[in-house]
């Protein structure tokens, strides 16, 4: 696994996070730096992770900080994939979860479901959502 540090300081550019979800085909609906800014800056928590100060993945959890923390945005730059990065940000999302009582929840692809069982995440509920004009 390379060299990396993961924090909670921001990126020095949200550019940086537009271009990793780029690269993973993740910005359909034109998110701008400031909306990416934004998502990140009102998530309840944010995890980054650097290598040499350029960002390589990243993810975040949206909670009331009582009853549920709902993972989201998990995701590492290709080149960087299969490596254990994503293994430890999940992690050490879950961890903040449990360190504050919250329950760790997630929404994935079908083809996701086998990856997150192997790390403790069972399936509970259908996921839905109402499509809107942005």
């Amino acid at each position: 696994m390379k060299q990396v540090v993961y924090s909670t300081e921001e990126p020095m550019s949200f550019e940086e996070l537009k271009s990793l979800y780029e690269s993973l085909g993740w910005n359909s609906l034109n998110l701008s730096v400031e909306d990416l800014a934004n998502m990140c800056r009102q998530s309840w928590y944010a995890l980054y992770v650097y290598e040499n100060d350029n960002l390589v993945g990243m993810g975040r959890i949206l909670s009331d900080g009582v009853i549920t923390g709902i993972i989201c945005g998990l995701c590492v730059l290709p080149i960087y994939q299969s490596q254990g990065i994503g293994n430890e940000l999940l992690h050490r999302l879950v961890h903040y979860c449990e360190a504050n009582k919250v329950i760790p929840q997630l929404m994935c692809k079908e083809e996701l479901i086998p990856y997150y069982e192997k790390r403790g995440f069972e399936p509970f509920t259908v996921g839905m959502m109402k499509q809107i004009n942005r």
